[in-house]
């Protein structure tokens, strides 16, 4: 489900301190419910990669295209990533976020930092500067929910033309198909270990 904006701005996330230049893209409401101490669980298995193999033939599809367009363009060429066109966002983190851990590589993002309720990650290319920031929020009605935010900077006007032209492939195929897979991926790892909890119960 899509969030206003305000769903991450509102909140004292970390990121916000090394992203002021870029774009609120996108926030979705992420289908994984659980306690305080279970984000990075959802961490592990957003970063694990089963959610993306899962995910339906026209979000693979589309993301073969882009790789297929992006090899022929040159836009994921090393010297068009981080520490090359851009410099990493690791370069702007505060002392007290310089020694926490990182957290997972996936796909194609670099992790920036993991902390019991936050998680953010970067990559870069000739088309964008993008952040994917997970957060763990609580819930009104008690317990907590997953919250995923893309924050991007656009590298002129090629990249601002480049998010126009996948905004509604974003919104009706790729996002929709990511958060069922995560949703799967959750009730699955959550049956798994239930009769683990079940036999430590008095």
């Amino acid at each position: 489900m899509t969030l206003p904006n305000t769903a991450h701005t509102s909140r004292p996330w970390r990121i916000h301190q090394l992203t002021w230049d870029f774009h609120l893209e996108d926030v979705w409401a992420l289908p994984t419910p659980g306690g305080p101490d279970d984000f990075p669980r959802l961490v592990d298995g957003i970063a694990s990669g089963a959610s993306s193999q899962r995910s339906s033939r026209a979000a693979r599809t589309l993301f073969a295209i882009r790789w297929k367009v992006g090899e022929l363009l040159g836009w994921d060429r090393p010297e068009a990533g981080l520490g090359s066109r851009v410099p990493t966002l690791r370069d702007r983190l505060p002392a007290y976020l310089r020694g926490v851990p990182s957290g997972p590589d996936f796909a194609r993002f670099t992790p920036l930092y993991l902390l019991p309720d936050e998680f953010a990650a970067e990559v870069a290319n000739q088309t964008v500067h993008g952040v994917m920031h997970l957060g763990w929020v609580p819930c009104e009605s008690g317990g907590y929910l997953g919250q995923m935010a893309v924050l991007v900077k656009p590298n002129g006007l090629l990249g601002t033309a480049y998010m126009a032209a996948i905004r509604p492939f974003r919104h009706l195929i790729v996002y929709p198909s990511l958060v069922r897979d995560i949703e799967r991926d959750w009730q699955a790892r959550a049956a798994s270990s239930w009769p683990l909890q079940r036999g430590r119960q008095p």
